[in-house]
C-alpha cells in the first residue's frame, strides 16, 4: 500500500505563456481532510481539473494510491476512485433528488445491466433499479435529504443542493472526495452542519477529503493539513493552524 492516497510530483500546466500551476507537490494521507487554499486566481480549481483529467498536465504527474493515472480519461479517473464537486453546483435539475444520486451509482460495476436487459426490461433490470434506489436513499439519509427524495433537484434550497451534489459524488464510491468550495453561499448554521457531515463521511466511509475553501474558520476547524497556492505555486504547506499564522500567507490574502 502506498504511503499517500494522493501524491502529485511537480504538477503543472501552462496555457500559452501563462503558467496556471507549476511545481505543485501534494502529499495527502489516507483519511485526512486536507485543504487547498489561496486567493482568487491562485490555481486551486486548476489543480482539481488536473487531478480529474479535465486538463492534461504540461509538467509533472500524480498518483492515486501509488498508481500513476495522469493519462486516463475523466470517467476512468472516477472509476479509479476520484470524485469531485464543482464551484457552481451541477445537478440534473429536472430529475428527482433520488435520481440524481442514482446517476452517481450507475457507473459502479455492481449496478451494471446489459443493453438487452434494460431494453427488454428483463427481471435483472428491475432488481438493479430497486437496489440502486435503496442505496441512494441510504446516502440521502446521511445528508438529511431522504424526505425530499422525490422532489426535483431544482426545487431544493441552495444549501441542500450543495449536499445533494456531495451525495452524488459519494455514490461513485471514491477513495478520495474533491470538494470545490462546498461551504460557498451557506449561512453559519449550514456551514457548521456541513463540517459535521464531512467528518462523518471521513469516519463512516473511511474517506479522504481534499477541499478548496475560502472560509478560513471552516478550514481551520476541519482540515488536518493545508497547502496554500499563490499565482499557481505553493506558498506554504503543513499543519493548518501553523500555516494560517504564516506572515507570507497572511500577506497573500490581505496584501501589504
Amino acid at each position: 500500500m502506498a504511503e499517500y492516497i494522493l501524491e502529485t510530483k511537480d504538477l503543472g500546466i501552462s496555457f500559452g505563456g501563462l503558467k496556471a500551476a507549476q511545481n505543485v507537490n501534494l502529499k495527502i494521507k489516507k483519511n485526512q481532510i486536507y485543504g487547498l487554499i489561496g486567493p482568487n486566481g491562485a490555481g486551486k480549481t486548476t489543480i482539481f481539473n488536473l487531478l480529474t483529467c479535465v486538463y492534461k498536465p504540461t509538467t509533472g504527474t500524480f498518483f492515486l494510491d501509488g498508481e500513476e493515472i495522469k493519462r486516463m480519461s475523466p470517467d476512468k479517473i472516477n472509476l479509479k476512485g476520484i470524485a469531485r464537486t464543482f464551484q457552481n453546483i451541477r445537478l440534473f435539475n429536472n430529475m428527482t433528488v433520488v435520481r440524481n444520486v442514482m446517476v452517481g451509482l450507475s457507473n459502479r460495476p455492481e449496478y451494471k445491466c446489459t443493453i438487452l436487459e434494460s431494453a427488454l426490461r428483463l427481471p435483472r433490470h428491475f432488481k438493479v433499479e430497486r437496489e440502486m434506489r435503496e442505496k441512494a436513499k441510504e446516502l440521502l439519509r446521511i445528508f438529511d435529504l431522504e424526505q425530499e427524495r422525490n422532489a426535483l433537484a431544482c426545487n431544493l434550497p441552495y444549501g441542500k443542493q450543495r449536499k445533494l451534489e456531495i451525495a452524488r459524488a459519494l455514490a461513485t464510491n471514491p477513495k478520495i472526495l474533491l470538494l470545490d468550495e462546498p461551504a460557498a453561499g451557506m449561512n453559519p448554521h449550514e456551514t457548521e452542519d456541513l463540517a459535521k457531515t464531512i467528518r462523518f463521511i471521513r469516519d463512516h466511509f473511511d474517506m479522504t477529503v481534499l477541499l478548496i475553501e475560502h472560509d478560513m474558520n471552516f478550514v481551520s476547524d476541519l482540515c488536518d493539513e493545508i497547502t496554500v497556492l499563490n499565482f499557481g505555486t505553493v506558498l506554504a504547506e503543513g499543519h493548518t493552524r501553523t500555516v494560517l499564522q504564516d506572515p507570507e500567507v497572511i500577506k497573500a490574502y490581505i496584501g501589504g
